[in-house]
């Protein structure tokens, strides 16, 4: 994409993440004062000076570290300077300049990328601290004074990013851009999914449950399109949500579902639909996603002729509401019809942005109410007068008649089912809106 990048780096727990989220204007990475609490590449659009681009906030880089996941994410943070047009090199004040930091400065000289020096926790307005000096030992130019916590010096650290930045471009709206939030229960394959789609290690993916905390963007371009993916935190039962990062974890997932345009609803293939499965897939429900059911690890079931068949079954019994979302059998592990997806996510997204004409709409519902007669009450009959669309993602179909309270669940049913027969809808849920006529009866 066209849009710059600008890579926040540094050793765990300097503020980058609050420096992220001051920079953003939003609460969207996870700030706790555990180090290692950001583990992937968290991506998020900022502006300045009327110019778009691309936050990056990543793992802190600890060098020379034992632990899987530390040295996990000191790859995930060369990743992203890899990929940055500007670099933000977070250090800390309060505990001076120390040989990590130096590591680090060293790194990021080779990497030859420009690099502006943020100093963090400068939270004293007025006379400039004189240990920022000693900052200038990393050979990285001027270090400029930030409080991520009170967004002192953001501006100028800002200013000196935009120094950086290519000239922009006509090409960096990405309007035809879809986003697929990946999610699911913790160890269903989400991160192995996102990971066979890009090529590449961008999500952390271990088999220590609760690995992926944020949800993660990636962009992605193929011959079918383009994408942002967004691997999410696994969704655990409420009893099982015991820390604060793990409440965090599910309050993002949900934001990915919300920001998303298709859902993919990822079931574990040897353990079946689980409660929590249909808990994670009525999030998205509710929130009038586009859907597709993904069943991973079908590599890991031992099958015969009418296995698919049966599972198919299953999914369909334990999601009866979501009748509407087509059902994909694949393996993250080797690949096996996960390019399908992709036909997938466009068509789904396609019907979601159905839009039918208001003529259209009320054939259907003459037709429909002349071979089922509209239900009574005591003597009265509801009558519909007409129905129009209101709106898209999901379809949104709004009927006026004579008085909502004779107009029965089943019926709506009825009448959601035969727009679905005419107009296919498929992989979207659909939102009908009863309105009466006037404020009198009749």
């Amino acid at each position: 994409m066209a849009k710059p990048l600008v890579a926040i780096v540094g050793r765990p727990n300097v503020g980058k993440s609050m420096l992220f989220n001051k920079l953003v204007g939003a609460r969207l990475s996870i700030v706790e004062d555990t180090p290692g609490v950001t583990r992937d590449r968290l991506y998020a659009e900022a502006e300045w000076r009327s110019r778009k681009f691309d936050l990056v906030d990543t793992g802190g880089i600890e060098p020379g570290t034992d632990s899987e996941i530390l040295s996990f994410m000191r790859e995930q943070a060369e990743i992203a300077i890899q990929n940055a047009t500007v670099i933000i090199f977070v250090c800390d004040i309060k505990t001076g300049l120390t040989a990590s930091d130096q590591e680090v400065a060293n790194m990021l000289l080779r990497s030859g990328k420009p690099v502006v020096l943020a100093v963090n926790k400068m939270d004293q307005v007025g006379a400039t601290n004189p240990d920022i000096y000693e900052f200038y030992n990393l050979g990285l130019g001027d270090p400029i004074a930030i409080s991520s916590v009170h967004g002192h010096g953001t501006g100028e650290l800002l200013d000196a990013c935009f120094e950086y930045f290519p000239e922009a471009g006509e090409d960096e709206e990405e309007d035809d851009v879809i986003r697929v939030a990946v999610i699911g229960k913790p160890n269903v394959g989400k991160s192995s999914l996102v990971n066979r789609i890009l090529g590449e290690q961008r999500v952390i993916v271990s088999d220590m449950a609760g690995t992926t905390r944020d949800a993660v963007d990636s962009y992605f371009e193929n011959e079918k399109g383009k994408y942002i993916l967004i691997d999410t935190a696994g969704m655990r039962k409420k009893a099982k949500v015991d820390d604060r990062i793990e409440k965090f974890s599910v309050l993002r997932a949900t934001m990915a579902i919300e920001r998303s345009d298709v859902c993919l609803i990822m079931i574990d293939a040897q353990e079946g639909v689980t409660e929590q499965d249909t808990k994670v897939a009525g999030l998205a429900h509710e929130a009038g996603k586009a859907c597709i059911i993904v069943v991973n690890k079908w590599d890991a079931i031992e099958k015969d002729g009418k296995t698919m068949d049966r599972m198919r079954e299953d999914v369909r019994r334990d999601l009866s509401y979501m009748t509407y979302a087509p059902i994909v059998f694949i393996s993250a592990l080797t690949g096996q019809r996960v390019e399908r997806l992709f036909e997938l996510i466009n068509y789904v997204n396609d019907q979601a942005s159905l839009r039918i004409t208001t003529g259209m709409l009320n054939s259907v519902l003459a037709d429909a109410t002349a071979r089922v007669q509209p239900p009574t009450d005591k003597g009265r009959r509801l009558k519909i007068y007409y129905m129009t669309q209101v709106g898209i993602k999901p379809p949104h179909f709004v009927i006026f008649c004579n008085d909502y309270q004779l107009f029965h669940f089943s019926y709506q049913r009825y009448l959601e089912n035969q727009i679905r027969s005419t107009f296919g809808l498929e992989g979207t849920p659909v939102v009908l809106s009863i309105r009466q006529k006037g404020d009198k009866e009749g």
